[in-house]
């Protein structure tokens, strides 16, 4: 995703809601998110489906690594052989 141009990428929703169709053209072209703004403070955020679909998968991968770290920290881990072991009987369901 590429960064925010706070010149060219905050616009006031009735703005937004006036010319919808060549905003979502600028979107695709440019790659920029864009802030849409009500009574001057931010309302929503605009994202192309591939930038969607990336914080998603970031968010999801943080999480399990964070879910993993806490697991470590308090003591839940197992070694290779019962990883293996567990894996293998997983796929053989």
């Amino acid at each position: 995703m590429r960064t925010l141009s706070v010149a060219n990428d905050i616009v006031p929703i009735a703005e937004f809601k006036t010319n919808i169709a060549s905003w979502f053209k600028n979107l695709q072209q440019s790659g920029h998110p864009l802030i849409i703004t009500q009574n001057s403070k931010p309302a929503g955020v605009l994202l192309s489906p591939s930038d969607y679909d990336e914080l998603v998968y970031r968010k999801s991968f943080l999480d399990s690594v964070e879910r993993g770290m806490a697991d470590a920290h308090n003591g839940i881990t197992c070694r290779t052989n019962e990883l293996k072991a567990e894996l293998a009987r997983r796929r053989s369901r």
